[in-house]
């Protein structure tokens, strides 16, 4: 109609003249005579997918560089075609009638015929590459990296921004003509020469992108594709045909979907987006970012083995922070595992071009989705992405490594023994930051309020924190772990065997294990000790979380002098700053406030801030544990022998390694306790009698004497704990209780024990952590389980009891004790009607 009504024209000359009055424009090649186009010969452009606003770029150029115009007649006798264009692919279009993108134009099948009945008859085919913005490397705006062009076929609203932002930076390629002619004369038949037209300038269009703008990183499609091809899926579609009498095709669909479900589409420009917005984020919200051995990481990657980062999980910024220390330092960013419930609207698409693959919370019963998530794991570290994934299975809301998940290092592991021409690194990682967003919910999430589902809003609420101050974040890699190496301790020769794709082979099924505490274990040897940790540790341990600044200082220093004396690692990093600056420190950061007092400044934490200091205590308690439990001896008994020492944390130890990832071995123990007896004579917390061999408290009127008793109860909360499982176990008889009923009556214990003895951190009656310890002593043997699931054990558990007590304060022994001799129904009264009332 608007050709009829000549309308046409008027509409194509204002739609440039608009369009130009932004886009400017640099064409190539600025000779265009190199183009060597014959005069003689009509000429036919090409454009590579269909957008008004490129065509109006091509016939603006061609008017200007004296070509033939695009959008004039085709200059032929024997052909007629209103235009001289075509478009190589068509664009996306919504709704169910989705058009062939790949079919071929009308008027490409138009010219081939005419080439094929007339000998004399060619066509000069010219491709016509046009970008909207320079190289993404060689941007310094977020909006311009997001909308720059890449390798995803553009929505219009996205075409849209691109005009809008990179219009005044828009390049044009004119390339050298493809005759007709000579692609015609091979003497293939009309739909082979299409074909091959087709694929000639994909290719061509394909190479000239990747010159301006790097490689294809976002291969979703042709992987998924690949992926529903293997042996494994198709034989789960198979085999969940016959079981569901369904045809497979209807599983091919379904595997699709999951593949699609799971898969990242990363993206180049994206991830350039969030280095950007990372860097403002990080501006604002952090006073920097500390990174510690990096240099080694750097020396590992270029050996080329795959790598798999497994950091510890503390906070939803781990993986932004993740990606954004390793992309700066010009190393591939990791495709990153993350649970399904992130894969939200829009956000969900932004983390896939970043890298993410999601992951559902379990594979059970879902034979046909395992395999396709195994397949795809096994793909990336086959073309060698690397990975990185969060063993604890989820965020950290006590600031304390979690019970490591075997379920992707299962994974990772029969990748690799079904092709280990490429090795596999585990790097673990230690995050320790000095505030979290997520503290707050952290806090009242372990009082008992339910789990908060992400969602948009979700999302929001945390970002309203950014104009917050969270101090400085610290990263520092761990020991590497060769996956080779490691299997070689555990079965030597595993090389000469078959694949083995079983998991729960038992030597494959250890090694998982193994892997798994080898892992948690080596990235708390990486711990930070920042000055927020230091402080929480020390003031936590205080009585109503208040301390004499003097004291406080002399302490901080103590604690410091014992750490840099004996080390817990040769990875552990400490904080430069003295007992003094701490404090100071802390003010700042506004977890500490100074009461003033005639006879000397008191130093509390902040009254919002003393619940959340749990968790960043919590991030170096294992650090400070054999040193605890010798004060805990020494507060309570006033001297022992050496030996004695050695030998009472000798019959604990294991206990204590389960549950805090401690990477002393049980041959070593008895020259590391003794190491740590020293630097605490070293320290002045502790002194040798004459004999040489006992060990003494100092007198419990001096300063070093208030120290050894607030290092003392750094750990008695962990033993009360203990002590409370085993009292109950003892208690109930051995196959009397089930795991599940055990972890409950735990709960509702610590939970009178808490108001009794005023415990304020909610962690402390958290079933969580006595779902942990239970599992502890499940795994280490001290405990098992009837065909019933009840709890049965040995007398090794009443010995430990009974050297467990002598860390407790003896009213708290005593309140232990006399709940014990409660029936089960009567505290679970108890304990809901105190809960009650304190409440109101």
């Amino acid at each position: 109609m608007l050709k009829f009504l000549g309308l046409e024209a008027a509409f194509s000359l204002l739609s440039r003249k608009l369009l130009y009055l932004w886009v400017r424009t640099q064409v190539l090649p600025q000779d265009l005579t190199s183009l060597k186009l014959d005069p003689n010969k009509p000429v036919c452009y090409v454009l590579q997918t269909r957008q008004l606003s490129n065509l109006m770029v091509l016939e603006t150029e061609t008017i200007r560089t004296g070509l033939p115009r695009a959008m004039g007649r085709f200059q032929s006798l024997d052909v007629r075609e209103d235009r001289s264009f075509f478009f190589l692919t068509r664009g996306e279009t919504p709704g169910l009638r989705r058009q062939n993108r790949f079919a071929y134009s009308p008027r490409l099948k138009r010219l081939v015929q005419a080439v094929m009945a007339d000998p004399k008859f060619d066509v000069q085919l010219v491709p016509v590459t046009i970008l909207w913005g320079r190289q993404p490397q060689k941007e310094d705006s977020l909006l311009k990296i997001l909308f720059t062009d890449s390798w995803a076929t553009p929505s219009a609203i996205k075409q849209l921004f691109r005009v809008l932002i990179h219009g005044r930076g828009t390049l044009v390629r004119f390339e050298e003509p493809m005759s007709l002619r000579e692609v015609v004369d091979e003497g293939q038949n009309e739909e082979l020469t299409l074909r091959k037209i087709a694929r000639i300038l994909r290719v061509h269009f394909r190479r000239q992108r990747e010159m301006a703008i790097g490689p294809d990183l976002s291969h979703r499609r042709t992987q998924v594709n690949a992926l529903l091809e293997t042996d494994a899926v198709q034989r789960a579609i198979e085999l969940e045909a016959r079981e569901k009498n369904v045809l497979p095709h209807k599983l091919e669909d379904t595997a699709r979907r999951y593949a699609m479900e799971i898969a990242a589409d990363y993206s180049y420009p994206t991830v350039r987006a969030y280095e950007k917005f990372l860097t403002w984020l990080w501006t604002r919200l952090y006073d920097g970012v500390k990174v510690y051995r990096m240099n080694e990481l750097v020396d590992l990657a270029a050996e080329g083995p795959e790598i798999i980062y497994v950091p510890t999980h503390r906070s939803h910024i781990d993986y932004l922070l993740m990606s954004y220390v390793i992309f700066k330092q010009g190393m591939m960013v990791p495709h990153i595992a993350a649970g399904a419930n992130l894969n939200l609207p829009v956000v969900g698409g932004i983390l896939r071009r970043g890298g993410a693959f999601f992951l559902r919370r379990t594979f059970k019963g879902n034979h046909l989705y395992a395999a396709v998530f195994n397949e795809y794991l096994h793909m990336m570290i086959q073309k060698g992405y690397p990975i990185e994934y969060f063993i604890e299975g989820g965020r950290s809301r006590t600031g304390r490594l979690l019970s490591p998940k075997g379920g992707m290092l299962a994974m990772t592991l029969a990748s690799f023994l079904r092709d280990h021409s490429r090795p596999i690194v585990f790097v673990p990682i230690y995050f320790g930051y000095e505030k979290v967003m997520e503290g707050g919910t952290y806090v009242a999430e372990l009082s008992g309020k339910p789990k908060e589902k992400e969602s948009i809003w979700g999302l929001i609420k945390t970002i309203r924190d950014i104009e917050k101050v969270f101090g400085e974040v610290h990263v520092n890699f761990g020991q590497p772990i060769p996956l080779a190496d490691l299997l070689d301790e555990q079965h030597p020769g595993w090389r000469d065997e078959p694949a083995i794709e079983d998991t729960k082979v038992p030597w494959v099924s250890k090694s998982v294990d193994v892997l798994a505490n080898r892992i948690v274990t080596q990235i708390n040897s990486a711990a930070v000790v920042n000055p927020i940790n230091l402080l929480a540790f020390a003031l936590l341990s205080t009585p109503k979380q208040v301390a004499d600044e003097d004291l406080l200082v002399a302490y901080l220093d103590t604690l410091r002098k014992m750490l840099a004396d004996a080390p817990y690692s040769d990875r552990i990093e400490l904080t430069a700053l003295d007992g003094r600056a701490l404090i100071e420190y802390g003010m700042k950061m506004k977890v500490l406030e100074r009461l003033s007092h005639p006879l000397g400044n008191l130093i509390q934490l902040e009254g919002a801030q003393a619940l959340q200091m749990t968790y960043f205590r919590n991030n170096v308690q294992h650090l400070f544990t054999l040193q605890g439990m010798i004060a805990c001896f020494l507060t309570n008994e006033n001297a022992l022998e050496r030996g004695r020492i050695v030998e009472l944390i000798r019959n604990l130890y294991p206990f204590l390694q389960a549950e805090l990832f401690l990477h002393w071995s049980i041959e070593a123990l008895d020259e590391v306790v003794n190491r740590q007896i020293d630097a605490m004579i070293g320290s002045g917390l502790l002194a040798m009698r004459s004999d040489q061999t006992t060990i003494k408290a100092p007198n419990r009127n001096s300063a070093e004497y208030m120290q050894l008793e607030i290092l003392a109860r750094s750990v008695r909360q962990a033993m009360e704990r203990y002590y409370i499982a085993v009292a109950l176990l003892t208690r109930q008889g051995s196959g009397k209780i089930t795991a599940a009923h055990l972890e409950e009556l735990c709960s509702m214990f610590a939970q009178r024990l808490a108001i009794l003895h005023e415990h304020p951190a909610p962690e402390f009656f958290d079933k969580g952590v006595f779902r942990s310890f239970i599992q502890t002593l499940k795994r280490i043997g001290v405990l098992g389980e009837n065909e019933q699931r009840q709890l049965v054990f040995d007398r090794q558990l009443q010995a430990s009891a009974n050297e467990a007590h002598l860390v407790l304060p003896h009213d708290v022994r005593q309140t232990v004790q006399q709940l014990t001799r409660l029936d089960a129904d009567e505290i679970r009264k108890a304990v809901v009607e105190i809960a009650a009332k304190s409440k109101k």
